[in-house]
């Protein structure tokens, strides 16, 4: 049996997706924020939790996606130019999405805030992608370094006054930081509502998230080499990113902390090393056991994410919409003030014999299952939404 859903698809890579926006739902949807497992949260500020695998894993996978399109569209003569257009074309296109969702529901230009999740993703994009086209692995792993440096030189060597005006070099706290001072710099108001003066997807750390889609591109050209044993490539997958962990764990303790919100090299690194672990586990069950029974057994158990993952983009989108209309839509109360629709639906969880953090996830829990019924019908139509 074939272990695809779909021709020119890697099964092992839309599992890893569909685990990732299925983990992204979990995090980002919980019944109440002010109860929530430690995991399911991001770390304060310098660590990491499994909620920080969640957008690294997705800039990793546009990476590995973008080496395997580019491969489907040489195979079919395209020519450069073309393949970068339709890159910078898909990047614009997935920063206009994550815009409007910033604007939703309210549309104040005065006040919206320009970056988010998609917008960096497509700003990676729109970065990495003339590197992969017309560059070898060899000045992709060079263009990787000088991510790293600039970032490094900026962040640590470049005196910045923080929001009192108090200037300093390489302050890496909250709103303290060169890339906090840039945002504040070129967009104002225009940043993350609940900070104000620093924004966890602000440009200066977009530098070095670029570097984390760019492992995933080159990890893809390596997938892709001819007569390849697929067995000693999830080995070296394992043992790269064993090294990853490792290199990351001590860059943390040597140059930056492991940090989410500025995308530390450590950071960057440490992840990229989480990502290979976790993506090397699907494709071996997959794609790369040598028993067909492992391959097909794992495609029946792993089938609900690779559903998930096949219309990843669209999915996003949707719940965050949901989520803010949950939030946004309200109901007058006899007393008091107005109650939100979030607030309705997850009354008779907390009303269950439930500890609150529990009541918390089961709502999120639902919130995922309600994705994923979406997921389900648009596979079973054959409704694949790209962009």
């Amino acid at each position: 049996m074939p272990n695809r859903l779909q021709p020119d698809r890697l099964s092992s890579l839309d599992a890893f997706r569909g685990f990732t926006i299925a983990a992204m739902m979990l995090v980002n949807n919980p019944g109440d924020w002010n109860h929530l497992y430690p995991q399911l949260e991001h770390a304060q500020w310098n660590g990491w939790t499994f909620t920080d695998w969640v957008f690294p894993f997705f800039l990793f996978i546009s990476g590995v996606s973008m080496s395997l399109s580019l491969s489907h569209l040489l195979a079919q003569g395209v020519p450069r130019s073309q393949r970068l257009h339709k890159l910078c074309v898909r990047a614009l296109w997935v920063f206009a999405i994550g815009f409007a969702l910033n604007l939703f529901p309210y549309f104040n230009f005065a006040t919206v805030r320009i970056p988010g999740v998609l917008q960096r993703i497509a700003l990676c994009t729109l970065v990495a992608a003339p590197i992969v086209v017309y560059a070898g692995w060899r000045r992709q792993c060079a263009a990787i370094a000088a991510l790293f440096v600039l970032y490094t030189g900026l962040m640590l060597g470049l005196p910045v006054p923080d929001a009192q005006g108090v200037v300093a070099a390489g302050v890496l706290e909250p709103g303290r930081d060169a890339g906090a001072f840039v945002d504040r710099w070129l967009m104002g108001r225009h940043l993350w509502v609940s900070s104000k003066i620093w924004d966890p997807e602000g440009l200066v750390s977009t530098l070095p998230a670029i570097a984390s889609l760019l492992f995933g591109a080159l990890t893809g050209q390596w997938l892709l080499q001819r007569g390849a044993n697929k067995a000693a490539q999830t080995v070296w997958m394992v043992l790269a990113g064993l090294a990853c962990l490792w290199l990351g764990a001590m860059l943390d303790s040597t140059l930056m902390p492991i940090n989410k919100s500025l995308w530390t090299v450590s950071y960057c690194v440490f992840m990229t090393g989480w990502a290979l672990l976790t993506f090397s586990a699907f494709y071996w069950l997959l794609d790369a056991a040598d028993s067909g029974k492992l391959r097909d057994a794992s495609a029946r158990c792993f089938k609900p994410l690779v559903i998930y993952g096949m219309n990843a983009l669209f999915l996003f989108a949707l719940s965050g919409v949901i989520g803010k209309l949950l939030v946004y839509i309200k109901f007058d109360q006899p007393t008091g003030p107005p109650l939100a629709l979030k607030a309705v639906l997850f009354a008779p969880l907390q009303a269950l014999p439930l500890a609150p953090v529990n009541a918390s996830l089961l709502f999120a829990l639902a919130f995922n299952l309600l994705m994923f019924s979406v997921a389900w019908l648009m596979w079973r139509k054959r409704w694949f939404v790209k962009v």
